[in-house]
């Protein structure tokens, strides 16, 4: 039997790298993001189709639960049984603290949480309905966190509570999950060559007088003990092993992939 998983927000940046990796693992992938990334979207199903699997496209909000249930209808529908549910979907903002809005709050939290909230909640009921997952092949439920979620970082706030949720959020599904033979676990990113940190180094930046670059020149120089920004592939490699056979003792964990700038 075929494996299949969803990653949401994988029309670019780290979901598209983790949807390519479970690809190249066997999987076949249910990209998913919103309306106004539908292109990228189809373009990283044809990628994937390209290497020999099947792919699907599913636009949906994660922050809307009915839209999320759609989702996991479409893959089981188009790919088969779910295996895999990856809430990798997220959104960042750079705001001082007392300049944020209700608004920004509740946006940022509709998606970050709510949204693996959603993703985990209709991942877990397909597969207990499923009814196949056991100890020796469990359920795998999957959720971005950040480096945040153990250090935050100043005009980063909202993000970085958001982030702090997930893993509180991560933990709980482990202890629920575990008698129905499905894990939960988190992966942390740190510093990524994504749009998203393209954004944060220029807002920082607007705060701080720096240039374009200099600040995520800076973190790098100051924070990661490699060296180097990571890529999204190096956090897809960390989600392979989650996703993976090998990882099916573990739950409840975040683990870090930054190169050595939290180290627990």
């Amino acid at each position: 039997m075929g494996k299949t998983a969803i990653v949401t927000g994988s029309a670019r940046g780290i979901g598209k790298a983790i949807a390519l990796r479970l690809a190249h693992d066997g999987y076949d992938v249910c990209i998913n993001d919103i309306p106004a990334n539908e292109a990228g979207c189809r373009e990283v199903a044809e990628e994937i189709r390209a290497l020999g699997r099947k792919s699907c496209v599913a636009i949906a909000d994660v922050s809307v639960y009915e839209e999320v249930e759609r989702l996991v209808e479409t893959s089981v529908r188009e790919l088969g049984e779910l295996n895999t549910m990856i809430a990798n979907a997220g959104i960042a903002q750079v705001k001082p603290l007392l300049d944020l809005t209700s608004t920004d709050f509740e946006r940022m939290f509709r998606i970050n949480v709510f949204g693996v909230q959603n993703c985990f909640k209709a991942g877990a009921l397909q597969l207990i309905k499923q009814g196949n997952c056991t100890p020796e092949q469990p359920g795998k439920l999957l959720a971005a966190a950040s480096i945040v979620a153990f250090k935050p970082f100043a005009l980063l706030s909202h993000y970085s509570a958001s982030k702090w949720a997930v893993r509180g959020l991560t933990q709980a599904y482990a202890m629920e999950m575990a008698e129905h033979n499905i894990t939960a676990n988190a992966y942390a990113p740190g510093i990524v060559g994504t749009a998203m940190w393209d954004l944060i180094d220029e807002e920082l930046g607007k705060k701080t007088g720096a240039k374009k670059g200099d600040t995520i020149a800076k973190y790098t120089g100051e924070l990661i003990a490699l060296g180097r920004v990571s890529v999204p592939e190096d956090v897809a490699k960390l989600v392979s092993f989650q996703a993976g056979r090998d990882s099916d003792y573990i739950t409840g964990q975040t683990s870090v992939v930054d190169g050595g700038i939290i180290m627990t």
